[in-house]
């Protein structure tokens, strides 16, 4: 751990330790909120997938978006990492493929914001028991 050496030091991990608990506050009502899902599989991770969720924290929390981003494990599209699943409030999932930080910052500036479907969603080709 870091020693704390000034009054800046020890604002900003006040600050990471208030953002940690209301991520955590929020994952109660996450029906209710966009949810980001950032697939962290060894091949995910090796893709950038770290970078790619350090990204979505930080720019749902500057801009203010309501939002729950959590890690995942293998999502089955190896071939299109790092991927990422986002459901917007009452919607079905969405899956996007080879999200770096360009991408990241696309989907929640036309898709989360706007609503706006953008290149690079993987089709859903399954089915589910039920059905």
């Amino acid at each position: 751990m870091n020693k704390i050496t000034s009054l800046a030091d020890l604002k900003r991990i006040k600050e990471q330790v208030h953002s940690k608990i209301r991520m955590r506050e929020n994952s109660d009502n996450a029906d209710t909120l966009v949810q980001i899902k950032v697939g962290m599989a060894t091949c995910g991770i090796a893709s950038g997938a770290k970078e790619t969720m350090t990204y979505f924290i930080e720019e749902t929390e500057h801009q203010a978006i309501d939002a729950v981003v959590t890690q995942t494990g293998c999502m089955g599209y190896c071939y299109a990492e790092p991927t990422v699943e986002v459901t917007l409030p009452g919607q079905e999932p969405v899956v996007f493929g080879f999200v770096n930080k360009a991408k990241a910052r696309e989907i929640i500036d036309r898709y989360i914001i706007k609503g706006e479907m953008i290149d690079g969603m993987i089709p859903v080709t399954y089915k589910t028991i039920d059905e």
